[in-house]
């Protein structure tokens, strides 16, 4: 461990039998520090997040913006140099995130804590620009920089400004990239040299709402940042959404902007179950369908137990990716109608006269 740096975790991570005081004074403790040197050093601490007051309280007592300041109280007694956040406001409503950003803001730029750096793990680009003077972009599967950005912006920051909603877009643009070949982002099929490219975890019916309301604006086209404010959608779950879209040929994916193809419009259009005809169509396209269906016409009974699909995953795809990319493929096949499963017996099939 290093004892120059704390870390706040995305949970409140808290000990419920200990008071907020106590929750305070452990990280004091677990270094040696003597009671009599770390109870007003916690005091002073608990009085700079607001929690005056509150000191013989538990957990149970405290609102989750207050179990979080907690959290911070806890990581900042040890005096730092580095700070190391975790998502640190996804688990709180929005209000009280909002409230606890300005806070921690506060305390950093008035130099009341004594850390010389804050390093944020964050999904929300709104969040990132909002907070950090440098934001480093990281790419998945995987993992790699592909952007470091300098945010030459005072503090507090103005967040209708141009500039603040231009920096705000430049993210969205590099984080949604462009549209690539389908050899390129379509992967490989499992046991195959290449690839696996997994699919997103999105909700199809809100994928369907979401192509609805660009087929609505003028040339089918909307910068995605202007969506995301929009729709109130949280960006990593947009550039997923994106990322759907694109992947199955309804959308187009430049320069920020996300544009229906003419399937995008037909699709958005079209009835329920023009839909599902057509969505059944593009994924029969995807390399892990066009394998899962080959494996199902090759047995007798047309029949592949979900074991057998978990397997092939596991040897493409990271293990903590595995079941969820499983449901994924399952919920995707069910809805277009190209195969059934049955949960009792974990066993996907073809019904009789199926046209997979």
């Amino acid at each position: 461990m290093n004892p120059h740096a704390a870390i706040v975790f995305q949970s409140f991570a808290l000990f419920p039998w200990l008071t907020v005081q106590e929750n305070v004074e452990v990280a004091l403790k677990a270094r040696g520090i003597p009671r009599s040197v770390a109870t007003p050093r916690a005091l002073d601490l608990l009085d700079k997040v607001g929690l005056d007051g509150f000191e013989t309280a538990y957990p149970r007592e405290l609102s989750g913006g207050m179990r979080q300041k907690v959290g911070f109280a806890r990581a900042m007694v040890v005096n730092p140099e580095i700070l190391c956040m975790d998502e640190p406001f996804s688990a709180l409503d929005v209000l009280s995130a909002e409230a606890l950003r300005g806070e921690l803001l506060d305390l950093w730029t008035g130099s009341t804590i004594p850390t010389k750096a804050i390093l944020m793990v964050t999904h929300n680009i709104e969040e990132a620009v909002a907070m950090a003077d440098r934001i480093v972009i990281m790419d998945k599967d995987p993992g790699r920089v592909i952007a470091d950005l300098k945010i030459p912006l005072p503090h507090p920051r103005q967040r209708k400004s141009h500039l603040f909603l231009e920096l705000i877009d430049h993210v969205y643009t590099t984080m949604a990239g462009q549209t690539q070949p389908e050899h390129v982002e379509f992967g490989s099929r499992p046991g195959e040299t290449g690839h696996i490219r997994p699919l997103p975890e999105i909700q199809i019916n809100v994928l369907t709402g979401l192509l609805e309301h660009v087929d609505e604006f003028p040339g089918k086209r909307i910068d995605i940042f202007r969506l995301a404010d929009e729709l109130k959608l949280d960006s990593d779950y947009l550039l997923r959404l994106t990322e759907a879209a694109e992947l199955l040929g309804f959308s187009i994916i430049a320069q920020g902007d996300i544009a229906l193809t003419p399937l995008g419009e037909t699709f958005a259009e079209a009835s329920v179950l023009a839909r599902k005809s057509i969505f059944g169509v593009r994924i029969r396209r995807l390399p892990v369908f066009q394998w899962l269906i080959a494996q199902l016409k090759e047995r007798e009974d047309n029949r592949l137990s979900v074991d057998t699909l978990r397997e092939a995953l596991g040897r493409d795809v990271l293990p903590e990716e595995v079941e969820p990319q499983l449901n994924i493929i399952v919920d995707w096949g069910r809805y277009a109608e190209i195969f059934a499963y049955d949960d009792n017996t974990e066993m996907i099939y073809l019904e009789p006269g199926s046209a997979a």
